[in-house]
Parts: C-alpha cells; sequence; structure tokens
C-alpha cells in the first residue's frame, strides 16, 4: 500500500452524515470514510470510493460514551487490523490516541503536537463572529510515533470553514504498517475535527 504523499482527506458539507474523501497527492481517490450517525456505538466504514458499493473496513467503538472509547479496526474479511483506545484523562490537555496491533499490544502513540491550540481555539471561538474564522487561524497536528519515540507520520488540519480538509504527511521513510496507520489517522479526523 503505497501511497504519492501527502494524503488528502476533504469532508463533503451538505450531508447529514460524517463523510469525507481520501486522496493521494495526484488526485487519486484511495478511500472513501463515512460515520454512521443515530446508532447506539459508533460505527465508521471505509468504502472504495464514493459510490459505496464495496466496503473494505468497519471500525467499531466498543463502548457507548465517549470514556476509555476502544475502536476495533475489522477488514471487509473479518480478520482484525488493529484497535485504537483514547486516553480520556490525558486529553483534557492533550489529545492522546493508542494504537494497538491485531494482538492488543501496544506499539505505537498518536498526540496532539501543540496542546496550546486547542486551548486557544476554545478561548477565540466563544468572540462572537470573530470565533466563526477559528478554523482558518488555529489548526491542530497531530504525530504518530513508535514506541522508540521515532516520528512516523503528521496529520495536519488546514485552514478552512467547518473543518473540512486534512492532510497527513510520512515523515519517515522506513517500512510500517501503513494500511493500519492510515486507518487510525482517519479514525482520529473524525474524532477530533471539531478542534481547530
Amino acid at each position: 500500500m503505497s501511497q504519492n504523499y501527502p494524503l488528502h482527506f476533504k469532508f463533503k458539507i451538505g450531508t447529514i452524515s460524517n463523510d469525507f474523501e481520501a486522496t493521494d497527492d495526484l488526485g487519486h481517490s484511495l478511500f472513501y470514510v463515512r460515520e454512521k450517525i443515530f446508532t447506539w456505538r459508533d460505527t465508521i466504514k471505509v468504502y472504495r470510493d464514493s459510490s459505496k458499493s464495496e466496503l473494505l473496513y468497519e471500525l467499531v467503538s466498543n463502548k457507548l460514551i465517549d470514556f476509555q472509547q476502544t475502536f476495533t479496526i475489522t477488514h471487509y474479511t473479518g480478520r482484525v487490523v488493529g484497535k485504537v483506545r483514547r486516553k480520556t484523562l490525558r486529553s483534557l490537555w492533550r489529545s492522546t490516541f493508542h494504537l494497538m496491533d491485531a494482538i492488543d499490544r501496544h506499539d505505537h502513540t498518536i498526540t496532539e503536537k501543540n496542546p496550546w491550540t486547542k486551548m486557544w481555539d476554545g478561548l477565540f471561538g466563544e468572540i462572537p463572529i470573530l470565533g466563526a474564522l477559528s478554523g482558518y487561524i488555529f489548526n491542530p497536528s497531530y504525530i504518530l510515533r513508535n514506541q522508540q519515540g521515532v516520528e512516523l507520520y503528521e496529520l495536519r488540519k488546514e485552514p478552512s470553514f467547518f473543518g473540512r480538509k486534512f492532510t497527513v504527511h510520512k515523515l519517515a521513510a522506513t517500512p510500517v504498517d501503513e494500511e493500519r496507520f492510515l486507518l487510525c489517522l482517519m479514525l482520529i479526523v473524525l474524532v477530533e475535527r471539531s478542534n481547530g
């Protein structure tokens, strides 16, 4: 699964669902991601393209509420790709997610690069009229690291109204579990979209 980086995630506007398309730097469609709403548990479906005719992956939460929530990533064949667990207590200051492999071994972490961005965005967003511009001023980034602290990917929120655009930059040339990491970054986009 070798891609042309950076990758681009762009949300659709005007739909009742939380949908975005993932494309590579040449504009080729990679995935179409849809978060099911009005369900008891958070469920995210990843399709081959916007026709939604070929389901590739499902990400399903283990809990009804967002407290130590864990998403299991499953391939359409039933194979577990991995899991993502949100560390809620630490997330009050800095968003942190633990990535587990298929056998529940914690091997990577995604953390918010600069927690001050979230704080300033919250304050600025409360200012009448000007608060609507916070999406152009405060845009968080998230770093995916291995257990040795090596930075592998960076997810950046780009300036835009409604938090529509994100980019994924590959920071290390070493072979990595690209399938699992991209799915985890897609989940982070949906969970953290309202920040910045």
